[in-house]
């Protein structure tokens, strides 16, 4: 793709984090001084790529937006292009609108688009490719699941959020001699509910990695009660199920691209806990309050990092790759390497044998 030839185009997809706006505000910057390219940005997500809603992003558009949380341009989860439900139609209505969605690209010059999102958001702007329209992917996403990357935009500011929820937390617990039970987000991998658990000194973390036993939970809550730590910490992923039992599914949305919704597993967990000691045990369910507010500067500058990385692939035709972070560089990887995998912790991570030197239990 030739310095100053057509527009480079961008979007936001899936959920929003901490660390977009920093993204957005790279990919502009770096297309437009070093490249000499104009910017689309694409308002929600894919929906604006389908509807033809976009905005011309310049260099002042984006200037004073790195600190800022969310995202500019708008997301949703919801606008699959390959299946799409009109603004009004009934639910369950989809329809195929890829070809309307490169027709608009086209209409507007973009020789290449940047997608910032998860698995969800990769995954269609690999379809984009195979259709015709150039896509390079730039991965965000709390959970931190995505392979081929070892940290993803907005996974550092989720766990200080956790880590200082905990801090609060540990004060009411000591004082009220409680077990606190505190549930995180993750979906089916159990980063967020480690890092955070770990940095906030949870005393018991739960994740879908390692299944847990409530009579282990149990006794450990009771051990530290008998030395006179008359309170725990027990830090829980939303995905983490019982040895020999299944998630906890809060609810089901239909005509979502991943319809499941989990959540309860903490109030599962403090039910258990509460029987089997004899103890009162509180939950706190820290939900969307981990995608929220400002990215720490941890995220900032992964976002600048692979911002930057995704113009440059595109700007040498490198595409159907994601930027990505590996042993201390800023590199890329395919989308086939990426998609249809979830990146999950390693039963033998040297966190979770730190964890386990300093008496962090895991429920096994």
């Amino acid at each position: 793709m030739r310095a100053g030839a057509g527009a480079i185009g961008v979007l936001t997809g899936g959920g929003d984090c901490p660390g977009l706006n920093a993204a957005i505000r790279a990919v502009t910057k770096t297309a437009i001084t070093d490249y000499g390219m104009r910017v689309v940005g694409f308002r929600n997500g894919f929906e604006g790529l389908v509807e033809g809603e976009a905005r011309m992003l310049s260099f002042n558009d984006v200037s004073g937006i790195l600190t800022l949380g969310g995202t500019i341009l708008g997301t949703t989860n919801r606008a699959d292009p390959f299946r799409y439900r009109r603004r009004g139609a009934p639910a369950g209505a989809f329809e195929d609108l890829s070809g309307r969605a490169l027709l608009n690209a086209r209409r507007r010059g973009i020789c290449a688009l940047v997608c910032i999102g998860g698995d969800g958001t990769l995954a269609i702007a690999g379809r984009l490719g195979g259709k015709g329209l150039p896509c390079v992917g730039v991965p965000k996403t709390i959970d931190n699941d995505l392979p081929e990357t070892e940290v993803s935009i907005g996974f550092h500011s989720a766990v200080t959020v956790v880590a200082e929820a905990i801090d609060r937390l540990h004060t009411t617990a000591e004082s009220h001699h409680r077990v606190m039970v505190i549930e995180v987000m993750g979906r089916y991998a159990g980063w967020i509910a480690l890092c955070g658990g770990v940095a906030g000194g949870g005393d018991v973390i739960l994740l879908p990695e390692i299944p847990y036993r409530m009579d282990v939970v149990c006794d450990v809550v009771r051990r530290r009660f008998r030395r006179g730590r008359r309170f725990s910490i027990v830090v829980v992923a939303e995905g983490a199920h019982p040895k020999g039992g299944g998630m906890v599914v809060d609810r089901t949305v239909a005509d979502s691209p991943d319809p499941v919704r989990l959540g309860g597993i903490g109030k599962a967990v403090a039910a258990g806990i509460e029987e089997g000691t004899g103890l009162e045990a509180r939950v706190t369910v820290l939900g969307h309050l981990q995608r929220g507010g400002t990215p720490t500067p941890v995220d900032r500058l992964l976002a600048t990092r692979l911002g930057e990385e995704a113009v440059r692939l595109a700007a040498a035709g490198r595409f159907n790759r994601m930027a990505a972070y590996r042993n201390g560089t800023v590199t890329s990887s395919p989308f086939n390497r990426v998609l249809g995998r979830i990146r999950k912790v390693p039963r033998r991570s040297p966190l979770i044998r730190a964890a386990r030197s300093v008496g962090t239990s895991f429920g096994a």
